[in-house]
């Protein structure tokens, strides 16, 4: 049985403070209110102990929880202390009688503050209209709250004439209702307050509330005890005082949030009606330059822009010498990979390439990948990387948008031609690469990003990172993947030597994990997805790994499994760091090294900008938001690339000038919020973009390439997954409205997309419906699709139901249902029709090998990609 609801509050008297009169006082006025009832009557007692310790602490908490005496609706007692200073006033009442209200008039008029004549039993109908001066406040606090959550809807608990009052309750009325504030952009300050107040609701009380504790608030302890008001977790009182922080904070600034939601009535109350809500604004100018402030790194040290080949020709005059490249066991030198990319950009001027003109690298991960790179500089042209691994469709769309000069794929044709005298260079500022993402017109976009851009991230890491040349880094990542640009120059630039990895090592993380320990890798760069599988093969591989810094980035990272990492590779031996970046922003922006605290606590901070760089969290008008808000992350800095190649108008609207100094920002659409301590936390996307093992996509390519179909007319691109935190999970699905004479066979269409998209891209189903469904706005409605179906047509069934699989058959449908999630795997069916992708591959490759079965290369995956080739491959 639930405890009987009550208020109770504790007031503390002055010193000095009798009881005579306030006994006095109590009488006189239970008369009045109460003349045909038990008359309450005013206990005394003393406290061995001081007012404020402990001991006097529990003589309150016991009394305000004491049951009521049978037939009294309210206790009053006064607590004298043995230091003879303050005294306290507890006030206990019924709350089935007198209500929270009740107990601060009571207690005015105890302390001789109000005239009992003037608080009398109040009566009438009540409605559901809030104080004139009420609602604007209201109003506020829901604004400056979606602010700091983030949020569009906010309900908020409002003080309203009671509709069910207490019988004997004394002044206003101590009811609730709710204002649901809609804070949609398109609303307006009429909007707001005309939103109609709803009747509390009988389950769960608003996260946010106001509270009109009575007159004189402010100073006096209000205790609530369970089953009574105010029932909010976070709490504004509101009275003829001040407004005070309740039980839960929502800043990190003492104070601040009741200013802001000042500052925003005042706005509400000035504001002609048709003011968006928008442009209602919490901060100050003041406080508004101290958040711009907070997201400024430190400056860059001495940094001189330059080009990357100048850089690398230093380079190679202070150290001829030493090694440089390797791949397959073959190393090059910095004097020979110097005359190779000589040797090539002679071929690359023979063959018409003009300084400024972009070159297309279409090579496999070699050697002559690196150096036909820095070749295209040598040549004062731009190199646009194009993945061989991509389908050649994809490869064409790059090769269109970019307008390359020539595209290299054999350099065999670049060799052998006569030296020739090279002209000056361009100055730093010239473009040195474009690297592709995807692009919701349906084409990839091409981000055009200077050389000293790239020289700067090698300079505002060096130092604090301890970047030598006796560092040995690895080329994992595909050299269309921004990431690479790290790998490539971070090593070149300082020094060091770069391995290249070869494509299926880099799928194998065994073979990725032999390697580094043969090589003696001491830098590593990994995405999250790919440094998970690097750590399973960790655990169950012998030899100290030489690795003394790993730099992981290009996904979010659940920094919760780093644990088992810290076990076996303590913080003092390999330093972990979590970067945040952008192609769009030269591959890093933010760094935090990583602890094994950070593991602990899940940490989703991605530190704070590198020197030179500046990160900002800016609302929806490109102003900062409030401390710990959620905003649009903007960055500016050393870093912004010069934008879009040949899209003025997308360039236009992503890299925009910044409104406090010179120069610009670009416009991520990633969500974060600036920590206590100044550092970022990324939260996620605002638009549709969205991560897939690394790979920045957006849905809306995938859905062009599918609409590029005759066989289709609707189509439409679901990403799910993410919630589950595994980058594995993560899946496409697609949706499509078929032709009638595609006759509901939508493997074709998937076969189509697989010429245009690459495999990170390609939709795992791909569903016919009949329409899509819709909402009343004529929009996509997503709730409405329904569960995803194999993109392959429903086969007639057997006249004979097929034999269950035997021997290593009947392992590898075990482990494939295990590991895709799918109930029923027939013997034809292919791993990657099933939704199988790379890293879905490698646990499959681990799981056979731990049921007995010999191990299951990715290679071999692709080769037998159904249950009856792969065992018999592996069990001749």
């Amino acid at each position: 049985m639930p405890p009987a609801r009550r208020h109770a509050l504790t007031v503390r008297l002055p010193e000095g403070a009798a009881d005579t009169p306030i006994s006095a006082a109590l009488t006189a006025a239970a008369d009045l209110w109460w003349p045909e009832d038990s008359r309450p009557r005013l206990w005394t007692d003393s406290v061995r102990a001081a007012a404020d310790s402990s001991a006097a602490l529990r003589r309150r908490a016991t009394e305000t929880r004491r049951p009521l005496a049978p037939g009294h609706r309210l206790r009053a007692l006064f607590l004298r202390y043995e230091d003879g200073g303050a005294a306290d006033l507890l006030l206990v009442a019924d709350g089935a009688a007198l209500d929270a209200r009740s107990l601060w008039l009571i207690a005015e008029v105890l302390r001789g503050r109000l005239d009992p004549q003037g608080v009398l039993l109040r009566s009438g109908t009540p409605d559901l209209r809030p104080d004139p001066s009420t609602l604007p406040l209201v109003a506020a606090l829901a604004v400056v709250t979606g602010r700091h959550e983030g949020l569009s809807y906010v309900p908020v608990g409002i003080p309203v004439p009671a509709l069910d009052r207490p019988p004997h309750a004394l002044g206003a009325l101590d009811g609730r209702a709710v204002f649901a504030a809609d804070l949609t952009e398109e609303r307006t300050v009429g909007d707001l307050l005309g939103t109609p107040l709803t009747p509390f609701p009988d389950g769960a009380a608003p996260d946010v509330g106001l509270v009109d504790p009575g007159p004189a608030a402010g100073q006096e302890a209000f205790t609530v005890l369970p089953y009574t008001d105010p029932p909010y977790p976070r709490t504004l009182l509101h009275g003829p005082r001040a407004l005070t922080d309740g039980p839960g904070p929502l800043t990190d600034e003492t104070g601040g949030f009741e200013r802001q939601v000042l500052r925003v009535r005042d706005q509400i109350l000035s504001l002609p009606p048709e003011t968006p809500l928008a442009e209602l604004y919490p901060l100050t100018a003041e406080e508004s330059a101290a958040r711009i402030g907070l997201g400024r790194g430190t400056p860059a040290t001495a940094h001189t822009p330059r080009r990357i080949d100048d850089v690398f020709t230093e380079r190679t005059a202070a150290q001829p010498d030493a090694p440089a490249l390797t791949c397959a066991g073959a190393t090059l030198t910095y004097r020979e990979l110097n005359a190779r990319a000589d040797e090539l950009a002679n071929g690359l001027r023979a063959s018409g390439v003009a300084p400024g003109d972009l070159v297309g690298i279409c090579l496999p991960r070699s050697t002559d990948l690196v150096a036909t790179m820095l070749a295209v500089l040598k040549a004062d042209a731009v190199y646009v990387p194009l993945d061989p691994e991509h389908p050649a469709g994809r490869r064409a769309r790059t090769a269109e948008d970019a307008g390359l000069r020539l595209t290299v794929d054999d350099t065999a044709r670049l060799t052998g031609h006569p030296a020739q005298p090279r002209t000056a260079s361009g100055p730093p500022t010239a473009p040195a690469y474009v690297i592709h993402t995807s692009g919701s017109t349906g084409r990839p976009k091409g981000v055009v990003v200077p050389h000293a851009n790239v020289t700067a991230l090698v300079d505002a890491t060096r130092e604090d990172f301890g970047l030598t040349s006796a560092d040995t880094w690895t080329l994992f990542h595909s050299a269309a993947f921004d990431f690479s640009v790290w790998e490539i120059w971070g090593a070149l630039l300082t020094g060091g030597r770069l391995v290249v990895v070869d494509h299926w090592t880099t799928r194998s993380p065994d073979g990725f994990h032999a390697l580094v320990l043969r090589e003696g890798v001491t830098v590593l760069s990994q995405t999250p997805s790919a440094f998970t599988q690097f750590m399973a093969a960790d655990r169950d591989a012998d030899g100290e790994l030489p690795l003394r810094l790993v730099v992981l980035g290009g996904e979010p990272l659940d920094t919760r499994p780093l644990r088992s990492w810290f076990d076996r590779h303590p913080e003092d031996r390999c330093r972990l760091v979590n970067m945040f970046g952008i192609t769009e922003t030269t591959v890093h922006v933010t760094a935090r090294t990583l602890t094994r605290r950070a593991a602990v606590e899940g940490s989703r901070s991605v530190g704070r900008p590198l020197p030179g760089w500046d990160v900002h969290v800016l609302d929806s008008r490109g102003r900062p938001v409030p401390p710990g808000a959620p905003g649009e992350i903007y960055v500016g800095g050393a870093g912004v690339a010069d934008g879009y190649l040949h899209r003025p108008a997308l360039t236009a609207e992503r890299f925009v000038p910044a409104p406090w100094h010179d120069g610009r920002l670009y416009r991520s659409g990633d969500l974060g919020r600036f920590l206590p301590d100044g550092s970022l936390e990324h939260l996620g996307r605002i638009d549709d973009q969205v991560k897939v093992r690394g790979f920045r996509i957006e849905p809306g390519e995938i859905r062009h390439a599918l609409l590029e179909d005759p066989a289709v007319t609707a189509a439409a691109v679901t990403v799910t997954g993410h919630e589950q935190g595994d980058a594995a999970a993560v899946r496409i699905d697609a949706y499509v409205v078929l032709t009638p004479d595609a006759h509901g066979d939508t493997a074709p269409v998937r076969h189509r997309a697989a010429r245009l998209l690459p495999s990170h891209m390609l939709p795992a189903t791909v569903t016919a419906l009949p329409r899509l469904p819709l909402t009343a706005n004529g929009k996509l409605d997503p709730a409405g699709l329904p569960a995803p179906r194999r993109s392959a047509p429903e086969a007639a069934a057997p006249l004979l139901a097929p034999a269950p699989p035997t021997g290593a058959a009947a392992t590898l449908t075990e482990v494939w249902q295990e590991v895709l999630g799918v109930p029923a795997i027939g013997p034809d069916d292919n791993f990657w029709d099933l939704g199988g992708n790379s890293l879905y591959a490698i646990r499959i490759g681990a799981a056979v090998r731990e049921r007995g079965l010999p191990p299951v290369p990715l290679r071999q995956l692709y080769l037998t990609p159904t249950i009856r080739t792969l065992s018999e491959a592996l069990v001749p």
